[in-house]
C-alpha cells in the first residue's frame, strides 16, 4: 500500500471514529424531565403589581402559518395582553421547548416580525438594572404602517440567558459536556408607542413586577440565572 493509500484508510479512520463518537456522546438526558414541570398558564401570572390580563380585547400577533410552525417547535406557547391602571397596555408572548438543541432554536422577533411585514427599524442589548439579578435583554423597534411596536425579549437557554446564535450555541455546549439537553424560553415583551425610550421604560417596569411575582424556586426558568 503506498503512502497516498495509507494516508485516505488513516483519514477515513479517524472520521468514522469521530462519526461513532459524536453518536456516543450526544447528550440524551432532557434537563426539563429533571426540574418541575413548566405551565406557562400558572408560571406567568394573570395578575400581579398594577397589571391585570385585559380579557376583552384579545390580540393575535402572529399569523396562522407562523403559529402551525410555533406549534410544532415548541412544547407551549402563550399569549396575553395585560393592562395596568393608567390603561398601558403591554402584550406578552412566550415560547417554551422542552428541547433547545439545533432543531428546536428559538424563534426569534429579528426573523418572525418581518415575516409578518414589520419593518425593524433598530435593534440594541440592554441591561434591565431594575431587577435583581439584572437581566440581559435585546430590544428592537418595529413598524408596520402606522403601528410602532417596541419589543423588549430575552432567550433562556437551561437556566442561561442567550441574546444570540452565538450565545445559545454556547449555552447548549456547556449543558451538553454535562450529558443534558436544556430546555428554553423565548419571553417576549412589547407595547404599541411611537416613544420608543419611553415604552422600553414602561416595559422594564412591568418586567420587574411580573419578575417580583413569580415563585422563586420558578423564576430561573423564565429570567435566567446571574447574567452571563
Amino acid at each position: 500500500m503506498n503512502a497516498v493509500r495509507r494516508r485516505a484508510v488513516l483519514v477515513a479512520g479517524l472520521m468514522g471514529l469521530a462519526f461513532v463518537g459524536a453518536r456516543a456522546w450526544r447528550p440524551s438526558t432532557r434537563l426539563a424531565d429533571q426540574r418541575p414541570k413548566v405551565d406557562l398558564e400558572t408560571l406567568f401570572p394573570p395578575a400581579f403589581g398594577e397589571w391585570g390580563v385585559d380579557t376583552r380585547a384579545p390580540l393575535q400577533l402572529v399569523s396562522p402559518d407562523t403559529a402551525a410552525l410555533l406549534n410544532r417547535i415548541y412544547n407551549q406557547t402563550l399569549s396575553r395582553t395585560y393592562v395596568g391602571r393608567g390603561g398601558q397596555r403591554m402584550m406578552l408572548s412566550v415560547a417554551y421547548g422542552g428541547d433547545q438543541s439545533d432543531a428546536t432554536r428559538a424563534h426569534r422577533p429579528e426573523v418572525c416580525y418581518p415575516a409578518q411585514g414589520f419593518q425593524l427599524l433598530s435593534g440594541k442589548d440592554a441591561a434591565l438594572e431594575s431587577l435583581s439579578p439584572v437581566l440581559r435583554v435585546r430590544q428592537l423597534v418595529a413598524r408596520m404602517g402606522g403601528r410602532t411596536e417596541p419589543i423588549t425579549y430575552w432567550l433562556v437557554v437551561g437556566d442561561h440567558v442567550a441574546l444570540n446564535g452565538t450565545e445559545q450555541k454556547m449555552a447548549q455546549l456547556a449543558y451538553g459536556f454535562k450529558g443534558l439537553v436544556p430546555d428554553g424560553m423565548l419571553v417576549r415583551v412589547s407595547s404599541i408607542d411611537a416613544q420608543a425610550e419611553a415604552a422600553f421604560a414602561h416595559q422594564e417596569r412591568f418586567i420587574a413586577q411580573l419578575s417580583a411575582a413569580m415563585a422563586p424556586a420558578l423564576r430561573p426558568t423564565a429570567f435566567g440565572t446571574a447574567a452571563q
